[in-house]
C-alpha cells in the first residue's frame, strides 16, 4: 500500500498516527534547530491532539519530554510548522 505523505502547513498525518514514517507518540526532545518536526501549537483545529504524559507514551499523541535519547524532536514554532497541535489533559491523538 502506498502511502501519501506532504510537507507543509497541511501535513498529512497518516491514519495511523506517522508523519513520514514517525509515529507520532513517545519520547519527544524540544530543540532549537535541527528538529525533525517544525511544530504549531493551536487552541482549536489541530492536526493532532498532545496529551504530554510522565511515563509510557505508547499510544497517538502521547508525549512524554525528554531532554536526552529522544525518538524524535520538534521545534515550536508561531507559523509554518509541519503540523499544528493541542495540548489536551485526555483524549489524545488524531481529532
Amino acid at each position: 500500500m502506498l502511502e501519501l505523505f506532504l510537507i507543509s502547513a497541511d501535513a498529512a498525518i497518516a491514519e495511523n498516527c506517522t508523519l513520514n514514517g514517525v509515529p507520532l507518540h513517545g519520547d519527544v526532545q524540544v530543540v532549537e534547530s535541527f528538529a525533525d518536526f517544525e511544530v504549531e501549537i493551536v487552541d482549536s483545529f489541530p492536526d493532532l491532539k498532545v496529551k504530554p504524559v510522565d511515563s509510557f507514551p505508547d499510544d497517538c499523541g502521547e508525549w512524554r519530554f525528554v531532554d536526552s535519547f529522544p525518538d524524535f524532536t520538534v521545534k515550536f514554532v508561531d507559523s509554518f510548522g509541519d503540523f499544528e497541535i493541542e495540548l489536551v489533559e485526555s483524549f489524545p491523538g488524531l481529532p
